[in-house]
């Protein structure tokens, strides 16, 4: 049975992950995802602050020494709370790509392309097979128009397309007005992947001190279904590879997602829960599956319930939110 994919041009064994997460911190427990079988990993962000900080000290071009802007830069972590800075990614990344056979993914997290054309070679030259670009950002200036992100956000590709030999994957968010067109504005920017979705860590409010408190919480399968409608629009109608990343949480969950479209899907949650040999299994689980229904590939998988096989994907979207709705009165 060949469960065999290909990721950003990388070829793996099959389509399980690893995505960003804590889980890239130590180089013994990325050795241990390798022998528990994972496919591929990408590192844990480095974060646009982080790099501007160490290259000028300032975070969005603010001094956090100077007065003026104490308050408003006191949220963010100060530099011995991260687990690596900048120049101890480069080193961690090249000695993780020393020890390990499997592709390692660099990861940028910001909100703007300023600093990361300098740091982007840094991490190809540590070796990265490819870079993966985590753009988070929520915009609160209530006069920035939709228009100048997305523009923001595609320029950023195109200016590090044209530094970069390695793949590039954008991690984005769904909350687009037209999300589809933005997939599409991006792959003809040079992405050669997209990371479905960002999860937005929204605060909640600790009513005794009246104070914003952040907390993680871990993906469920409840999250799943954002993920696996825009897959299944997607699929076969833009060139970039298509990676799903939160809502994974049972094998059930990954065979959805290869249904809708996806090229791979980025764990992190489910590892954290059973520890690294909930890979095998979610790959034993793809196989029995594949073996109950007679496929012999992942090609006979990905994409089977995608929107590429209807007429019309508006109307077959529109169809089944017509349908969905009535079903309560049944």
């Amino acid at each position: 049975m060949d469960m065999t994919t290909s990721y950003l041009g990388l070829r793996l064994p099959h389509p399980f992950m690893v995505g960003a997460s804590p889980l890239a911190w130590h180089l013994d427990t990325i050795k241990r995802l390798e022998d528990a079988g994972c496919a591929a990993i990408v590192l844990h962000s480095l974060f646009e602050e982080q790099i501007t900080m160490s290259a000028r000290g300032r975070i969005r071009h603010m001094d956090p020494l100077d007065p003026q802007f104490a308050e408003r830069l006191a949220p963010f972590p100060a530099d011995h709370e991260y687990p690596l800075g900048p120049d101890e990614y480069a080193r961690h990344l090249s000695r993780v790509k020393g020890a390990v056979k499997i592709p390692v993914i660099g990861s940028l997290n910001g909100t703007s392309a300023e600093s990361w054309l300098t740091f982007s070679r840094i991490i190809e030259q540590a070796g990265a097979d490819a870079l993966e670009l985590n753009l988070y950002e929520v915009v609160t200036d209530l006069a920035v128009p939709s228009a100048a992100i997305e523009h923001q956000l595609c320029h950023g590709v195109m200016d590090l397309k044209r530094v970069l030999k390695i793949p590039i994957a954008v991690k984005v968010s769904p909350f687009f007005a037209a999300f589809g067109n933005v997939a599409q504005r991006l792959d003809a920017a040079g992405a050669d992947g997209l990371v479905m979705f960002n999860r937005f860590y929204q605060p909640d409010i600790d009513i005794r001190t009246m104070t914003a408190s952040p907390h993680v919480e871990l993906s469920t399968s409840a999250e799943l279904l954002l993920r696996l409608r825009w897959l299944a629009i997607l699929y076969g109608r833009v060139r970039p590879s298509l990676a799903v990343t939160g809502g994974v949480a049972t094998p059930p969950d990954g065979i959805k997602a290869l249904l809708a479209g996806a090229d791979v899907v980025q764990m992190v949650s489910a590892i954290l829960r059973h520890g690294p040999n909930y890979l095998s299994v979610m790959r034993d689980g793809l196989e029995h599956w594949m073996e109950w229904h007679k496929l012999a590939s992942l090609s006979e998988v990905r994409g089977r319930t995608s929107l590429e096989r209807s007429a019309d994907p508006s109307a077959f979207e529109r169809a089944n939110y017509i349908r969905a709705l009535q079903s309560w009165y049944t």
